[in-house]
């Protein structure tokens, strides 16, 4: 018993918990426009959600599998424990793992496909294809530097907008616009881990974007980024007429003013892992104040 629930906490570990809320966030903000629509589907509500984690598990996964092959995972690295590099998990053990987890959201997306046609097979095919370009390869999409965009595209108006499509069968434009906020978020906490990770991606020849632009534009990107996704709602209100109370985010500001100072004026690397799990907190924050203020305006 004690050896299973070890090995069920390795498997707890290198799902990365504190980053499913990446996944989770846009699920509840696709079906929170889609109740106020009159379009919620709870059944494909809840089939999205499966998939989305699934296919987030996945990505850390393979993250942990490729990373460890890439030597980008080494002993001075003072990140979250990456199970592979730990010798806790093997590496073929490790990308069958990830194999399964993509499986399994192939499995939950089934039905999504049957009531969606092309247009979610399309989205979960690119999904998944994306997840294993992230990081695979000596062209891969952090190597490129390219990572943050598609974490800004796929956890952001593709988890939005797919979310609501797969209940409404349709997504109007500011559905579209409103996926902005959570791919904002995302890019946030992809940019504190890559400003914690900086000096071990530049010598391993990981060329992420904070490696090619350097630590100072990072820290301001991510201050950018989850202002911008606090403004959001402004504009999404102006712009529709309506929905005031989805401006309700703007209470978080004084923590992203926090959060920015920290990353800013932390030169010690393992003390940024708190701010990881902050910046997901703050995604989770957004998108409950959003949806909740959207349905009640």
């Amino acid at each position: 018993m004690a050896t299973a629930t070890s090995q069920l906490r390795v498997w707890l570990w290198a799902a990365r918990p504190k980053t499913l809320g990446a996944a989770v966030a846009p699920v509840f903000v696709g079906t929170a426009l889609a109740v106020e629509a009159g379009a919620w589907h709870p059944w494909a509500a809840a089939l999205a959600l499966l998939s989305a984690v699934f296919i987030q598990v996945g990505v850390n996964y393979h993250n942990d599998y490729t990373d460890y092959l890439q030597g980008a995972d080494t002993e001075d690295r003072v990140g979250p424990l990456r199970v592979t590099q730990a010798g806790l998990v093997d590496p073929e053990t490790m990308r069958r793992a990830t194999v399964g987890m993509f499986g399994a959201a192939v499995l939950a997306g089934g039905y999504l496909i049957v009531r969606g046609g092309w247009p979610v097979l399309a989205i979960g095919a690119a999904s998944i294809a994306t997840a294993v370009w992230y990081t695979a390869g000596p062209y891969s999409l952090a190597s490129l530097g390219l990572a943050d965009l598609a974490v800004f595209v796929f956890f952001g108006p593709v988890a939005v907008g797919g979310t609501y499509y797969v209940q409404a069968l349709a997504c109007p434009p500011e559905v579209i616009a409103v996926g902005a906020g959570p791919g904002l978020f995302s890019v946030g906490i992809l940019l504190v881990n890559n400003i914690r990770d900086v000096a071990n991606d530049r010598a391993a020849g990981k060329r992420t974007l904070v490696v090619r632009v350097g630590r100072r534009a990072g820290v301001w990107l991510y201050g950018a980024s989850l202002s911008g996704a606090l403004l959001l709602p402004v504009a999404l209100a102006a712009g529709t007429g309506g929905h005031w109370g989805a401006v309700a985010p703007l209470v978080l500001f004084p923590l992203v003013v926090r959060h920015t100072r920290t990353l800013a004026t932390t030169d010690d690397p393992e003390a940024l892992n708190p701010l990881l799990g902050a910046t997901g907190r703050l995604l989770v924050l957004w998108a409950a104040l959003f949806s909740v203020g959207w349905l009640l305006s």
